[in-house]
């Protein structure tokens, strides 16, 4: 179960955070100084960290780094600041932070940036989330529950890329993950591959069979096979199928004894096996043998809330996988929730190892994401709205005035005539790094207190 890590020395705050993650849910372990965050940080199973700055063993900051030092994935940190600790909080940021809260704050506000950073603490049934946290996936997800107990044929459909073959590991882990699951996707395989694929051959049926050969049925005996892209079998494998469902047995080609299996079987099509019969090109009876449990996934552009929860668990995948932390800063966060993903889940995972691949630090943001160039994924035109519009003018107009001045933060804020401070501030909403250009290693960090007044 998904957990939240809060860091907060002030009992009254402490206690009256802990009531109000109670009441929303929300689990929550409470600690008083930095060595006991570190030491139960290190231990995993958190989601997220909201950390104070001041802390009577240290600060945040030494918290904060000291995570980055130890974890290969840091958890996302939201710290809670005084007013005057604002540029440390600009600094964290750009270290790696997620996010902070000036004090005095509304609960309310904390709890919104919260659930934007880490939607699993808030998991309807007050389980972690694996397949999404979109209401549409926790009522697949339920349902794929409901179906575990039972060794029912399930049928899963959606669009290539949503996670059909995701969802029946799901199943199969639900049921024991002890046993075997064994995919195959049937449109991989010509029509006599395929029927060896599934059903296994003898020694000497065909040239070339050196060796006995134990098809994907025998394999998975005992748990679960998932047939994927069912509906390209020809209409002989599909009665073969259809054969081997009702008699429980397997006849290896060239074999002549049936051998019995016991399996669950998952199948799984992007295609509409319901017109397909009425069209003739699925069998009928076969397709009532299969659909005794239907499970429909929609598409990633119909459940926006799973985008982020998606993209956020990619980039640790890859942080733990390389030792390289990453995350996506707010305005890339903005940018991936504006696409549609034709490509479901297989796009975004790819944009996003890309996006990781292509990062020079931790941060990503659009420019590593590849968003807006050729070739890459577009924010469809209708969801371009005057505000979005003006904010990607005003993120490219301030890259190209830092670029003019050789990154220079005094020289750029006085040509946009604006503060030094209000300059960092709008590079940090737009994902804009100080050191991004050529020049900026010189300047960018050397003429410019983020905590500068102005406006």
């Amino acid at each position: 179960m998904a957990r939240l890590c809060l860091v907060e020395d002030d009992p009254i705050m402490g206690e009256s955070l802990s009531d109000r993650f109670l009441l929303e849910g929300v689990a929550c372990d409470w600690f008083r100084d930095v060595g006991a965050a570190l030491r139960a940080l290190g231990r995993g199973g958190y989601a997220a960290v909201v950390s104070d700055i001041r802390l009577p063993d240290g600060s945040g900051e030494d918290l904060f780094l000291a995570l980055r030092e130890r974890l290969p994935a840091v958890p996302p940190v939201i710290f809670i600041t005084g007013y005057g600790q604002v540029e440390q909080a600009v600094r964290l940021l750009k270290l790696g932070a997620r996010d902070y809260i000036t004090k005095p704050f509304d609960l309310d506000a904390l709890l919104e940036k919260l659930r934007g950073t880490a939607p699993e603490l808030f998991a309807e049934d007050g389980g972690e989330a694996v397949l999404g946290v979109s209401p549409a996936m926790r009522s697949v997800e339920a349902m794929l529950r409901r179906f575990a107990p039972h060794r029912t044929t399930v049928l899963i459909t959606g669009e290539s890329g949503v996670g059909k073959e995701h969802a029946a590991r799901f199943l199969h882990a639900c049921g024991g993950a002890e046993r075997p699951f064994v995919a195959v996707n049937c449109a991989a395989f010509q029509e006599s591959l395929l029927e060896a694929e599934l059903f296994g051959y003898e020694k000497g049926a065909f040239t070339g069979a050196v060796r006995s050969h134990r098809g994907v049925f025998e394999r998975a005996h005992g748990g679960t096979l998932f047939l994927d892209e069912v509906a390209e079998m020809s209409p002989a494998m599909q009665a073969k199928l259809l054969r081997t469902l009702q008699e429980r047995t397997v006849q290896r080609v060239g074999g002549e004894q049936p051998l019995e299996v016991d399996v669950r079987l998952v199948c799984a099509t992007n295609r509409d096996l319901r017109t397909m019969v009425e069209a003739g090109a699925f069998r009928e009876d076969l397709y009532y043998r299969i659909h005794v449990a239907h499970v429909a996934i929609p598409p990633l552009r119909e459940r926006r809330e799973d985008v982020l929860w998606f993209a956020h668990r990619f980039v640790e995948e890859f942080a733990r996988a390389h030792g390289e932390p990453r995350h996506l800063l707010p305005v890339a966060e903005r940018y991936l929730m504006e696409q549609d993903w034709p490509g479901n889940l297989r796009e975004l995972r790819h944009a996003v190892e890309r996006a990781c691949i292509l990062a020079d630090g931790p941060a990503i943001g659009p420019r590593e994401l590849g968003l807006g160039r050729q070739g890459a994924a577009q924010p469809a035109a209708e969801r371009m709205d005057l505000r979005g519009f003006l904010e990607h003018c005003e993120a490219q107009y301030i890259r190209d005035a830092l670029e003019a001045h050789g990154w220079r933060i005094a020289e750029t804020a006085e040509a946009l005539g604006i503060s030094r401070k209000s300059l960092w501030e709008k590079m940090r909403r737009h994902g804009i790094r100080a050191g991004d250009g050529r020049g900026g290693a010189e300047g960018a960090d050397g003429d410019a207190t983020p905590g500068e007044g102005g406006s």
